[in-house]
């Protein structure tokens, strides 16, 4: 009898046989535990390359260019270390301690720059999992002056008006304040975040608790019920006479009861639940309700804080457009400053479109915390009513269909000419 070897299916080979190779190990990164390769053809390779397939243990470059070069096997063997077999051949330890030793300079460059590699792609991770955080609790981005910023990315006229005398000062304290109501946001978004995770983890283990109790009962239900009904049902089958239609009615009382059981216990489940979900409902849309509350308080704080920082430079411009009209003008101010001061209107219209530009980004930025947690209510509260509802429809339909098998068992049982 001949052995069949069994494949391991966590095994990945490849054989590479054009030669545009550079774009097919791109993609095969992709492929978890790949451990063998074969490179034949006519065109070279960075073998360097292989070294990110970390489970690679099996290398063949038999017809590779490289494979003609002087003591390729050497450069094989420190470059890949974690190498077992090479063209077939089982690579020794001793081997691979002498082309270690030989290419020590290199490859322990090679190391440096894998790591720094390495470690700017966990920071590059870490830093996108924060911000996958921090838009959970939907205040990404307001843990440092990013809003502020973005406030005078777009802002022209604010940017030229800058330049004023005294504006330099207002600005550090005004975006100091701004700021620091920004990360009051921040801190209290994160902490209303993870209240409610726990109302929903809550909610999410008391609805398991109570349908694993139930189905306990209801499989306490069932197994009664098929001990009395395969007795039944065997006495049936053993009499040397037709059953009876007593016997036949009693077994149709068993289903029935059983039917009814079952029913009784899932309405009870269906009504207990649909009260949790009621009141997981109203505890999830209150937090919710706070939360957007208290944070467009804080977000009037930011508009408070724009319309005084307007109100105080437009003060500036205007004494600034006092001066230059007495012939008192600022020497250090760059040119396109000085085109705003041609009128009074003109510098008001620059204030003021500045300070438009600065309120529209406030309101946009609450707009969207807004938007997203109320959609995001919305969408876990109907989520919890679909899955509900198809739980409800599922088991209903599971005691249907085991009714219906019983009752066809015992209707097998009966004489044609019983009906």
């Amino acid at each position: 009898m001949t052995k069949t070897r069994k494949k391991n299916p966590w095994r990945r080979d490849l054989t590479l046989n054009t030669n545009d190779r550079a774009k097919a190990l791109t993609s095969v990164f992709l492929i978890p535990r790949f451990m063998g390769c074969s490179l034949p053809g006519t065109k070279a390779l960075k073998l360097v390359y292989l070294r990110r397939f970390k489970c690679l243990c099996t290398l063949s470059l038999a017809g590779n260019p490289i494979a003609q070069a002087e003591d390729y096997k050497m450069f094989i063997y420190a470059y890949l270390p974690d190498l077992v077999y090479l063209d077939f051949r089982r690579i020794g330890d001793h081997m691979k301690e002498l082309a270690e030793a030989k290419h020590q300079y290199s490859t322990d460059e090679l190391k440096h720059r894998e790591h720094l590699a390495q470690a700017r792609l966990e920071a590059e991770q870490a830093q996108r999992a924060e911000l996958e955080a921090h838009k959970a609790a939907f205040v990404d981005r307001l843990n440092d002056s990013f809003l502020f910023d973005s406030m005078y990315a777009e802002d022209v006229e604010g940017n030229k008006l800058s330049y004023l005398p005294g504006v330099g000062e207002l600005l550090e304290t005004y975006k100091d304040k701004f700021v620091t109501i920004c990360v009051n946001i921040f801190e209290y978004g994160l902490k209303q975040q993870e209240k409610r995770k726990i109302e929903l983890d809550t909610f999410t283990e008391c609805i398991q608790e109570a349908i694993q109790e139930n189905q306990e009962q209801g499989k306490l239900k069932i197994a009664q019920f098929e001990e009395k009904h395969s007795l039944s049902l065997s006495n049936i089958r053993e009499a040397s006479e037709l059953p009876t239609a007593e016997r036949i009615a009693e077994c149709d009382q068993d289903i029935t009861e059983l039917f009814n059981a079952l029913m009784t216990l899932e309405m009870q489940l269906a009504e207990q639940l649909e009260e949790t979900i009621s009141m997981f409902e109203r505890n999830i849309v209150d937090l919710v309700g706070l939360f957007i509350e208290n944070v467009q308080s804080l977000m009037a704080q930011c508009r408070d804080l724009e319309n005084h920082h307007h109100e105080k430079l437009l003060e500036i411009s205007i004494n600034t457009l006092e001066k230059m009209v007495k012939g008192e003008p600022d020497e250090d101010l760059p040119d396109d400053v000085r085109a705003l001061f041609v009128d009074k209107d003109t510098i008001v219209n620059a204030v003021g479109a500045s300070h438009d530009i600065h309120l529209l980004k406030i309101d946009n930025r609450e707009d969207e915390l807004v938007t997203r947690i109320n959609s995001w209510c919305t969408q876990l509260v109907d989520k919890i009513h679909r899955d509900e509802i198809t739980r409800n429809r599922k088991r209903v339909r599971e005691i249907n269909q085991y009714i219906d098998h019983a009752q066809r068992e015992l209707e097998s049982l009966e004489s044609p000419d019983m009906d």
